[in-house]
């Protein structure tokens, strides 16, 4: 009888931490930086949830961290919550240049009121909090997206 008890509650648990485990997707990112002068921009790739709220840092372009204070609506996001984001950092970006990095989104955020935002900054420059925004439908995934500010465009693919 106790050994039935036992694989139950193994079952159990088994299945409730195979529920908890978020089904994601992986999208190639590529972006194309507009033509303009001077430093290396330091974007922030984030979620934002249906209530216009940072939900997750998904990527940044840039590194060096004492510029994270000059993307300054998400370093009050990420400075409230701070987590180890260095696995999802990579070069910053010039312009002209194009980047292509992997993004992983959780399957539940599609067509749920979510988006990414791309916000950006560069030294002794303008800063754009929503350089561009895709929302995360699945038209909004699988189009062109037009950047505000250094940004030229966004296209994202899913792997």
């Amino acid at each position: 009888m106790k050994s039935i008890l036992k694989i139950s509650l193994i079952a159990v648990i088994c299945l409730s931490s195979f529920q908890a485990t978020a089904q994601t997707s992986k999208y190639k990112c590529m972006l194309q930086m507009s033509n303009y002068m001077g430093e290396g921009a330091y974007i922030v790739v984030s979620l934002i949830n249906a209530k216009g709220e940072y939900d997750k840092t998904l990527y940044v372009m840039g590194d060096d961290k004492k510029w994270y204070k000059t993307l300054k609506e998400w370093h009050k996001f990420y400075s409230k919550k701070p987590t180890d984001i260095s696995a999802k950092t990579g070069a910053s970006v010039t312009g002209g240049d194009r980047s292509i990095t992997t993004l992983e989104i959780e399957d539940s955020k599609i067509n749920k009121g979510y988006k990414l935002r791309f916000e950006s900054a560069v030294e002794d420059q303008k800063y754009y909090v929503t350089d561009l925004e895709i929302p995360l439908t699945t038209e909004g995934i699988s189009a062109k997206t037009d950047g505000k500010g250094y940004i030229r465009y966004v296209r994202l693919n899913k792997l």
